[in-house]
């Protein structure tokens, strides 16, 4: 059996559409903690501040909400050219581009859904001016102390027409690793979380119940704390911020969550899934069959109908 390769070193930025630019930008600076380092166009791109990379997403004015494009860093230029040949083989690559500040030549491709992404392994790391330097050197910049702190991008949930079709071109052209799934009783594989790391989960796949392509379930940000999600339920409260759902605890993957909708509509989770990583190289996928799934979460109430409906862009 071959050694199965990791190329893929992690997901670095999320682009997110919107239809109300500016408060997008306001939720991420006052509410999220994050710095706008540039604005081009109609796109401002914000950094969350132990990220390392120049910026964390990336928000541009569009008729509705949605995802744009993923960016993902391979481990090296060999690993780079490795995963561009397997997604021209798939059929699904779109050429090369230079055009988001910070990174150097990026390969455009998407998924077999449709979602839009970018590699690369040329960057320019995030430099702290005064007013961001931190006074510990081994951070990008310095504890922000306002709003929900998120430290940095932690996963993307996306919905799909076509689960296994995604499953396996993540598996393959991008040498991702399953870590948990949820197949139905009829067979059908309704969702599945996959990393390119020792992280639990980098990229999600959700069915897409109503049979469309290209669509968003929720973009993620990590906190330090459960404490931090408790006290971010409040800074949303009191911003008039829907939340959602949460604080609850989810059986899969265990992780501590508070669900939100940004002002665009997109969906946001503040999630915290503790010291769990995933550590064995032969680890084995963890399967939830129909009727765990239907318990809900781990503990806390009920899940609540909108997080299995709403998606953006909206239908």
């Amino acid at each position: 059996m071959a050694e199965k390769i990791r190329d893929i070193a992690h997901v670095s930025a999320v682009e997110l559409l919107t239809p109300v630019l500016d408060d997008t930008v306001r939720f991420f600076t006052d509410q999220m903690a994050m710095e706008v380092v540039e604005r081009r166009g109609d796109s401002a791109y914000l950094h969350a501040w132990d990220d390392y990379e120049r910026f964390t997403v990336k928000v541009t004015a569009a008729g509705t909400s949605g995802i744009g494009r993923t960016w993902l860093r391979a481990r090296s230029p060999e690993a780079l050219e490795r995963r561009v040949r397997d997604i021209e083989a798939a059929g699904l690559g779109q050429g090369w581009s230079k055009d988001e500040p910070g990174y150097g030549p990026v390969f455009q491709f998407t998924d077999p859904d449709g979602h839009p992404f970018g590699l690369y392994y040329e960057t320019s790391r995030y430099v702290a001016s005064d007013a961001t330097r931190p006074s510990l050197k081994n951070q990008a910049a310095r504890f922000p102390g306002r709003g929900t702190n998120v430290r940095r991008l932690d996963h993307v949930n996306y919905l799909a027409r076509d689960v296994p079709r995604n499953e396996e071109f993540l598996a393959g052209a991008l040498t991702g690793r399953a870590s948990e799934q949820i197949v139905l009783d009829d067979g059908t594989k309704a969702a599945v979380w996959y990393t390119f790391t020792d992280k639990s989960y980098d990229l999600v796949y959700t069915r897409d119940w109503t049979g469309s392509e290209g669509r968003l379930h929720h973009v993620a940000f990590a906190t330090d704390t459960r404490e931090d999600i408790l006290r971010a339920a409040d800074v949303f409260l009191e911003a008039g911020v829907h939340i959602e759902t949460g604080p609850h605890k989810h059986a899969i993957q265990q992780t501590f969550f508070l669900y939100v909708w940004e002002p665009g509509g997109n969906r946001i989770e503040l999630c915290n899934a503790g010291a769990r990583l995933l550590l064995a190289p032969d680890h084995e996928v963890i399967t939830w069959t129909e009727a765990e799934r239907a318990k809900g979460q781990a503990w806390g109430l009920k899940t609540i109908e909108s997080f299995h409906t709403h998606g953006t862009p909206p239908l």
